[in-house]
Formats: C-alpha cells, sequence, structure tokens
C-alpha cells in the first residue's frame, strides 16, 4: 500500500468515527438511517450519470454489496440502542478486520507477509479488547455489534472483489450508492413501529443525518476505492484506526469512561497499524 493511498484510508477512519458518533446522537435510529441513506441516493445518481454503467461482471457484487450495508445500517443503530458507543463500535470493527483478513488470505488468495498478518492480527485483537472494557455492556448491544461486524467483513469481501471487476471503481461506487440508498429507507419504512413518529424524526434531525450522510459517504467512497488498489485485510485494519478515535469521541461527546486499560489497548492497535505499514 502506497503512503498516498494509506493517507487516504486514514482520512476515511476519521470521517467514519465521526459519522458513527452523528449515528449515535440522533435518539430515533431508523431516522438516523434514512437520511444517511438518502445522501447516498442523491450522490448515486449524480454519480452514475457521470460515470455510467460498470462492467458485467461486477453486478452480483454491486447487488449483494447494496443490500449488505442496507443492514449493517439496521444492526448499527440497533447496537447503538442498547450499548454505549465505546464497546459497540470497536466491537463490530475488530471483528471485521479478522473476518475479512481470514476469507481473503484462505478463499480469495491474497497473500500477506508474516509482518502484514502479524499488524492486522494485532489491531484486531486490539480492538476487540477495546470493546471488552468499554462502558456497560447490554447482552442486545452485544448480539447487534456481532450482527454488524458480520456484514461489515461480507460487504468488504463483496465490494473488493466487485470493484476489481467493474472496469471503473467510480462507475461501480456510484451504483453501490444508488441501489444502497433506494433499498434503506423503504426498509426503515418497512419496520417503523410508529411511522408518524419516524416521519417527525426525518424533519427534526435532518441537518445532522446529512452531515452524517455525507462523511458516511466520503467514508465508504474512500475505501471501496482503495480496495482497487491494496490487500482486502490491510485496507480493513487501516480503515479501523477509526476505532481510536471512536474512544475518544465517546469521552469527549457522550461521557463514557476512557481508563488506563482502554489507553493500553488503543496504543496496542496503533502499534499493529505502525506494523502493517512497515510489512
Amino acid at each position: 500500500m502506497t503512503p498516498g493511498v494509506a493517507a487516504l484510508v486514514l482520512l476515511a477512519a476519521l470521517l467514519h468515527a465521526a459519522w458513527n458518533a452523528i449515528a449515535k446522537a440522533i435518539p430515533h435510529r431508523l431516522a438516523s438511517a434514512t437520511l444517511i441513506a438518502l445522501v447516498f441516493l442523491v450522490a448515486g445518481i449524480a454519480g452514475a450519470a457521470v460515470y455510467g454503467l460498470p462492467d458485467r461482471a461486477a453486478w452480483p457484487f454491486i447487488v449483494a454489496s447494496a443490500l449488505l450495508p442496507s443492514l449493517y445500517l439496521l444492526m448499527l443503530t440497533a447496537s447503538y440502542k442498547y450499548g454505549d458507543f465505546s464497546p459497540v463500535y470497536p466491537l463490530a470493527r475488530g471483528l471485521a478486520v479478522l473476518l475479512v483478513a481470514l476469507v481473503s488470505v484462505a478463499f480469495l488468495g491474497e497473500h500477506l507477509s508474516p509482518l502484514q498478518l502479524t499488524g492486522v492480527l494485532v489491531v484486531g485483537g486490539s480492538l476487540l479488547a477495546l470493546a471488552l472494557t468499554g462502558g456497560d455492556r447490554h447482552r442486545k448491544a452485544t448480539l447487534f455489534a456481532v450482527a454488524t461486524g458480520v456484514c461489515i467483513a461480507a460487504y468488504s469481501v463483496a465490494d473488493g472483489t466487485g470493484v476489481r471487476e467493474s472496469g471503473s471503481p467510480f462507475a461501480y461506487i456510484a451504483w453501490l450508492f444508488l441501489i444502497h440508498g433506494a433499498i434503506t429507507p423503504v426498509i426503515c419504512w418497512i419496520v417503523a413501529k410508529d411511522r408518524r413518529m419516524y416521519v417527525s424524526a426525518l424533519f427534526r434531525h435532518w441537518k445532522l443525518g446529512i452531515l452524517g450522510g455525507v462523511l458516511s459517504m466520503l467514508a465508504y467512497g474512500i475505501v471501496v476505492w482503495a480496495q482497487n488498489l491494496a490487500p482486502l485485510a490491510l485496507v480493513s485494519a487501516l480503515r479501523e484506526s477509526s476505532v481510536l478515535l471512536a474512544g475518544v469521541i465517546g469521552f469527549l461527546v457522550f461521557g463514557e469512561r476512557f481508563s488506563r486499560v482502554r489507553m493500553a489497548w488503543t496504543t496496542a492497535a496503533v502499534a499493529g497499524i505502525v506494523v502493517l505499514q512497515l510489512g
């Protein structure tokens, strides 16, 4: 991975931590997911008009990856309903790092040097440890966070494979955004128990939701672009440096604990990222 690509993935990590904090700050979870998805929809329509269609081989991956982030958004917002930001976020992201590494090496034929593999394992393991030391844990929050991690790993692998088959990374990203942005609001409308409250929350939180959507769109787009250029496991592990920022956000914004033990595991994760780059 070149320094330029690594820098952009780190920027995506910062954006990712920020939009997750916004998702936590919006009390109505379905409204939060819908507003974020609508930004994807608008960007996808504009991008599709500019970049056209990707190659035919990419379409199964686009459809799969468009459906999976919709499920991911629902699982993530449900996690935040039952649990604190600090344990939920690292659990989902850390599990995803390890799953992506396993699948990409075992089934996609990607090669990691011993140093790179060590870095991936250190980052993933440190993030899982952070999850065990952060905030109050609720059984439902843990289950939804694990489901979120599985979704992240699944769409990461789908994106990494599909974008390489697309012939045009930007066309792939545009159609992925368009389909994902169209599906998620429909799902949210269907599962909303109180639709009047749901619609009211959309109008009440639209500014914050759109900001979260813009940050999420940029973070996701950068990562998919990077997956076209670098091994999936390395991109995934580097992206999850966002968890280090999540602890700070949880402490400063939501008043969650940031103990010495969490600081130690955060330092370990940073060390893993350094090892990745050295590898």
